[in-house]
């Protein structure tokens, strides 16, 4: 049975070769620091984390993407001048706190996957980092102590204690998801999408809607290449030859963020969903996204769910022939949430883009140049005037999960 711990007890280690787990409800990363009897590093080799997962005697083991891992130590390999190897286990970056969650778990383990030693981290607060347990030298042998301390100052405080000297300052954490059910929604039921509710009274709590035509409008026809449109502007879609376009794919895109605190660069995977919201004047009539990949008529197509963002190019599209749309549609509205509920403050090179599917050829592309602290983004909108097809650039900010959310919000912009 292996022995429990509370914070300040220590006990023998009986093996050389063990690993050190720890069993936690939030994403977290763990790390490790070898420390001298001076309680500092040698230098920066002497830090065990992600970007740097081998050290003399200490080796960071990913078990699978997206996990803490686990710290394997052979204690006969650690340099004689080192003293300490300490545990560190740091939240990885939800905006959560340690006294959030129950209690994490520090478990060591033999070789064969038996446990020896476990310690329940408790009395944590506001922390978001801490040293969970030591391995240490005493007289020629070596023992695990729980420590349970956690640094008020998070990482920077941590490192700058041990000596530690890395270049970059901590990132800005990023914003934990809404609660809600862990499962995807299920596709809307058939019929009418629901009218959406009407919004508060009041300018500043209605989104603007587009400006209305004028000079800002542009055409495809005689451009040379791709029309770059800024926030509010428009083009037509009629080609040169006075006909207009059939097939298009409206494309969408992003990058994962890339971090940069102290422990170094790292992407966080972010699950942003492309949708297309079909009008009726102000009447909402179908919705195409990742659960409900095909509207009604057969006009619209979704054609697949990314859920990270990696990937060049489109990371979703949305297939539309234009000529197949029934005549009572007005509009089609296309917006991005984010799924994981982080925001487009921390997301980049977000941008959509209009293909023409019978050439190839990139039509149009408004690119968002800095997020909004919000979990979705209007993008853009497809709408019938005179007969002909045109596109806005909308980019307006707003909050929802899912598609579903928004049809309150979108219905400002037709």
């Amino acid at each position: 049975m292996a022995t429990e711990l509370t914070k300040g007890q220590n006990t023998s280690l009986a093996a050389g070769r063990v690993t050190v787990s720890v069993e936690v409800s939030l994403p977290v990363d763990v790390s490790a620091l070898l420390v001298t009897g001076s309680g500092k590093v040698r230098s920066d080799a002497d830090f065990i984390f992600f970007n740097q997962p081998q050290g003399p005697g200490v080796t960071l083991r990913q078990q699978a993407a997206g996990s803490a891992g686990t710290i394997d130590l052979d204690t006969a390999a650690v340099p004689p001048d080192i003293e300490k190897v300490r545990v560190v286990v740091s939240i990885d970056g939800t905006g959560q706190q340690f006294g959030q969650v129950v209690p994490p778990t520090a478990v060591v383990r033999d070789a064969g996957g038996t446990p020896l030693i476990r310690y329940v981290v408790s009395g944590l607060t506001t922390e978001t980092i801490m040293i969970a347990l030591e391995v240490y030298r005493r007289a020629g042998a070596w023992k695990v102590r729980a420590v349970g301390q956690g640094y008020a100052g998070g990482l920077a405080e941590l490192i700058t204690d041990h000596g530690v000297v890395v270049d970059g300052a901590p990132s800005a954490p990023v914003a934990a998801p809404p609660p809600g059910p862990a499962q995807r929604p299920a596709a809307p039921p058939p019929g009418p999408a629901p009218q959406p509710a009407a919004p508060p009274p009041g300018p500043a709590q209605r989104p603007a809607a587009p400006p209305p035509p004028g000079p800002q409008e542009r055409s495809i026809a005689g451009a040379s290449g791709t029309v770059n449109l800024t926030k509010g502007e428009r083009v037509s879609l009629r080609k040169g030859d006075g006909g207009g376009l059939s097939r298009v794919r409206m494309g969408l895109g992003w990058d994962p963020v890339k971090t940069r605190s102290l422990f170094g660069s790292r992407e966080v995977e972010i699950d942003l969903d492309a949708s297309a919201i079909m009008f009726a004047d102000h009447q909402p009539v179908d919705l195409v996204f990742y659960n409900h990949p095909r509207s009604k008529d057969g006009s619209i197509m979704h054609t697949g769910d990314n859920r990270t963002g990696h990937g060049e190019g489109d990371d979703e599209s949305i297939v539309v022939e234009l000529g197949r749309i029934p005549a009572h549609v007005t509009s089609i509205v296309f917006v991005v949430t984010s799924y994981t509920g982080q925001t487009f403050a921390q997301v980049e090179n977000a941008f959509c883009r209009l293909v023409d599917e019978l050439t190839n050829a990139e039509l149009v592309r408004f690119t968002l140049s800095g997020g909004a602290p919000c979990t979705a983004t209007v993008m853009t909108k497809l709408y019938r005037e005179a007969g002909t097809w045109k596109m806005v650039a909308i980019g307006e900010g707003a909050q929802g999960r899912t598609p579903l959310d928004l049809l309150p919000v979108v219905g400002g912009f037709v």
